[in-house]
């Protein structure tokens, strides 16, 4: 890895928390991403350098945004063979330009080891003496961390600002009635092509993917493709895997590429999604990004270059550029 913890330091001065894009259209601002409407056809999606955990914005993380843009366009140009997705372009480092879609209003969530720091998460409930998850009957005597007999779908519901993500199962979500069977089936088969293509990929770069969750559209005519991002530090868990066996010996955490580090050391605060948000340390966000970029280095096969402009001009620029074609 190329990136110094110098240079992430010096990453926490130009950390983008928020944009205004007038010429972009209408915002909706997600967690995560700022979303603007550019016309009937096209979003433009900036990626902050927000991070949010237990449904909750907690602060940022330097280069955070630059990192998932880059990584998401990684596997969304991986698996267009295998999945239709929405992306159209990527005019500057945090900025992708994708297809207009309504969101399917389900989250498809795939698990393939027993862990979680969450009070939702299936560690929890299975330590809580639970022993089915979103219809799946999980067997007893697994440890946390443990590798689940086969990946699961444990779909979610999408809550609104403010509100908190439900697991729930497919039975459930359907008699909410917020998508339909076939919709559901659709997205569930498109989610578990996606997660055994990227265990694969992973397996071979030296990382477990753990688990993730996949947000589904309809296009204008119909179609279901995947949207948001693939395969992230911040929508999925990676663990190191040379070194997880001996870990989950020794009854440790599995050294985490990804969002768990500051979920983890939140819990150790004592903070698990309500009351007032902890401050992050400076030490505990560099860290955090250095382990995004350390994820999306191994993924990609290639060292990520931080750009170190005020992100607020450049995007301008790239998109003004862009917006000229």
């Amino acid at each position: 890895m190329t990136v110094t913890r110098e240079t992430l330091r010096q990453g926490l001065a130009v950390a983008l928390r928020s944009t205004e894009l007038a010429r972009c259209g209408p915002k909706y601002e997600g967690k995560v991403r700022d979303n603007y409407r550019l016309d009937e056809e096209r979003r433009v999606m900036v990626v902050t350098d927000r991070v949010s955990a237990f449904d909750r914005v907690l602060g940022t993380i330097p280069f955070k945004g630059q990192v998932l843009n880059q990584l998401a366009a990684y596997w969304f140009r991986e698996t267009s063979d295998l999945v239709p997705n929405h992306l159209l372009d990527v005019p500057d480092p945090a900025v992708s330009v994708a297809m207009e879609c309504v969101p399917l209003e389900v989250e498809m969530v795939v698990r393939a080891y027993l862990t979680g720091v969450t009070s939702t998460s299936i560690w929890t409930h299975y330590d809580h003496g639970a022993r089915t998850f979103c219809g799946h009957v999980l067997p007893e005597g697994l440890r946390k961390h443990e590798k689940l007999p086969e990946p699961i779908l444990t779909p979610s519901t999408k809550a609104h600002a403010g509100g908190h993500d439900q697991s729930a199962s497919r039975e459930e979500i359907l008699a909410m009635g917020a998508v339909s069977a076939r919709d559901f089936d659709e997205a569930a088969e498109y989610a578990m092509q996606l997660f055994s293509f990227g265990q694969r990929r992973c397996a071979e770069r030296g990382l477990i993917l753990v688990d993730t969750k996949y947000e589904f559209g309809k296009t204008r005519d119909g179609r279901i493709v995947v949207i948001d991002e693939i395969h992230t530090p911040d929508s999925s868990r990676f663990w190191l895997a040379d070194s997880y066996l001996e870990q989950l010996e020794a009854g440790e955490d599995p050294r985490a590429l990804d969002k768990e580090y500051v979920r983890r050391f939140l819990a150790e605060q004592g903070f698990r999604g309500d009351g007032d948000v902890p401050p992050i340390p400076d030490d505990v966000r560099v860290e955090s990004a250095y382990r995004y970029i350390e994820a999306c280095d191994l993924i990609r096969g290639e060292a990520f270059v931080p750009n170190l402009e005020p992100p607020a001009e450049r995007i301008e620029r790239a998109l003004a550029s862009y917006l000229q074609r």
